[in-house]
């Protein structure tokens, strides 16, 4: 059948190839990791699979889509206003910056800084998930607290806090956390409160995680639970699994994804 159309789709670290009619209704889909094509309208089986030949690899699994799971149908329902997925690192900064510019230069607001160290984080978390990982940023929290990361993937959930270190020796000292000659602050245990509300809202185990931007020299001291990394580690942690299987990777950033889920925490 001729004028088929075939569009490429990345997204939430899966490839696939998308096949429409030309009245634009959705004719198939193909997965590139799994090799399957779901058919959606199966009298045009063979039209579908001529025009998807010169972009699949091997031999192809042609059947119905598969049944929708839990957290299928969760996505399907959930409201724009209560998906966490759009937002941005350092979503409330960027809010309070955007709504509330000060009179002073943009360079001289540690906002500025803060905003940066969010953002310098959340690019690196995003790029795990080629290894199948998901993300979310800016996850809030009642009484205005906020998870700056949320990572879900085969080395289970963990709650990352993002510290800008400004290039300064960074010292631990558990629970206090001191960059270069500024005051202590007691950020180990926040951290520790955050993923025990983390992990109350998604009933799994949450790790916390403090990932420091632009540190100049870590001095650590044992932590308990909670693990310290500079921002140039990051890409380590997609070496990490055995925890949680595929399928109960996407029910849980499902499930953390809805705003409602955190309103009980």
């Amino acid at each position: 059948m001729p004028g088929l159309r075939v569009t490429p789709v990345h997204r939430h670290g899966q490839a696939r190839l998308y096949v429409s009619l030309p009245d634009g209704r959705a004719a198939a889909w193909y997965d590139r990791d799994s090799g399957r094509v779901s058919l959606l309208l199966d009298d045009h089986r063979d039209a579908v699979l001529a025009a998807l030949r010169p972009y699949a690899v091997g031999e192809l699994l042609v059947g119905p889509p598969p049944v929708p799971t839990v957290a299928d149908l969760a996505r399907l329902a959930l409201h724009p206003d209560d998906d966490l997925a759009p937002n941005r690192p350092g979503e409330t900064l960027l809010t309070e910056l955007e709504r509330h510019a000060p009179a002073r230069r943009f360079g001289a607001d540690p906002r500025r800084r803060a905003l940066a160290a969010h953002e310098a984080a959340g690019a690196a978390l995003d790029l795990l998930e080629h290894a199948g990982w998901r993300v979310l940023h800016a996850v809030p929290l009642p009484g205005g607290a906020t998870i700056d990361h949320l990572l879900v993937g085969p080395g289970g959930v963990i709650a990352v806090r993002s510290l800008d270190a400004g290039h300064h020796r960074v010292r631990i000292a558990d629970p206090l956390v001191t960059v270069g000659r500024s005051a202590p602050r007691p950020l180990l245990r926040d951290a520790r409160h955050q993923a025990e509300r983390a992990a109350h809202a998604l009933a799994a185990a949450v790790r916390p995680l403090l990932v420091l931007v632009d540190a100049e020299r870590i001095e650590p001291s044992p932590a308990n639970g909670v693990s310290v990394l500079n921002d140039r580690e990051i890409p380590d942690l997609a070496r990490r699994g055995g925890v949680l299987k595929p399928a109960d990777v996407e029910a849980l950033y499902w499930t953390a994804r809805d705003r409602r889920t955190w309103l009980r925490v």
